[in-house]
């Protein structure tokens, strides 16, 4: 048998495994790349379909877009501080301070995961609304002529929400990255004299960097994008890049700068998830 023939035989096996990238990759083409294709192509033609390179330029020149793209970093940013923050407190107390019932607590937690999140901003409008159970009872005992809570119209009440929102997000790789961390180091450095603010600090935080950092990342890039928090809020002035894209395609039939904004968000997206790979990758997450 000829050489030529002997080094075919392995080439011949491994060509029909190598077909069946051919069904996930036509997929994906249709499904993402595709539709992904036709947004770029509208956002630079005009409604007659003739180029118009213009029209993009003057979005991203105009106010109403730098305020929603304002608006969505800032959001994004201070939701993702505020869920690393509540994740990291949650999650030290939920492993590192037992109690009884702490289980079904981390579960309860879980389940926002599951809800959607127009739940969570209609159960804040009965509680913390202009007409809801605390203004209510504020105003009814002590005469008061105005609402006195009146932060859920703002800014400030989006974050809220997203961070009751994805916090368990933060809390669930937290929780398992603590599973793994030695008990007996802790308990050396105790007999030590550490304080527990040092075995935080020295011992358990750097065993929660890869999860915080996972975590953090996903709660980033779901912040950007969310739509169903502030368009059910309302909060007057609050306008971020998804709710500008539905106001410009759904309300003023501006396709093409609809398609824009959402080019813009779609970079910003990836160029979010390109971060997250390469502090990952620098640190050995």
């Amino acid at each position: 048998m000829s050489e030529a023939a002997v080094l075919s035989r392995p080439a011949l096996k491994k060509a029909p495994g190598s077909i069946w990238i051919v069904p996930p990759a036509a997929l994906l083409a249709l499904l993402f790349f595709y539709p992904l294709a036709l947004i770029a192509r509208q956002a630079f033609l005009d409604d007659s379909g003739v180029a118009d390179v213009a029209e993009f330029v003057r979005v991203l020149h105009a106010r109403f877009f730098l305020n929603a793209l304002l608006n969505t970093v800032t959001i994004s940013v201070t939701a993702t501080a505020g869920c690393l923050i509540v994740g990291l407190v949650l999650g030290l107390i939920l492993a590192f301070v037992p109690f009884p019932g702490s289980g079904i607590i981390a579960r309860l937690i879980d389940t926002f995961i599951a809800l959607p999140t127009f739940l969570v901003t209609l159960a804040f409008t009965f509680l913390y609304g202009s007409a809801g159970m605390l203004n209510s009872g504020l105003m009814e005992a002590f005469s008061l002529p105005a609402p006195p809570v009146d932060f859920l119209y703002s800014t400030w009440g989006v974050v809220l929400a997203e961070v009751t929102v994805y916090t368990p997000f933060i809390l669930r790789p937290l929780l398992a990255a603590f599973s793994l961390v030695d008990r007996g180091q802790i308990e050396a450095a105790s007999v030590l004299g550490a304080r527990p603010f040092r075995i935080v600090r020295q011992v358990i935080l750097p065993a929660a960097v890869p999860a915080l950092i996972a975590g953090g990342s996903l709660c980033l890039l779901l912040t950007v994008n969310e739509f169903g928090i502030v368009l059910f809020i309302g909060a007057k002035g609050v306008i971020t890049l998804p709710l500008l894209i539905y106001s410009k395609a759904i309300q003023e039939s501006a396709y093409q700068v609809a398609c824009i904004i959402a080019l813009v968000n779609i970079v910003l997206s990836l160029g979010l998830f390109g971060l997250y790979r390469l502090a990952a990758g620098r640190l050995g997450a």
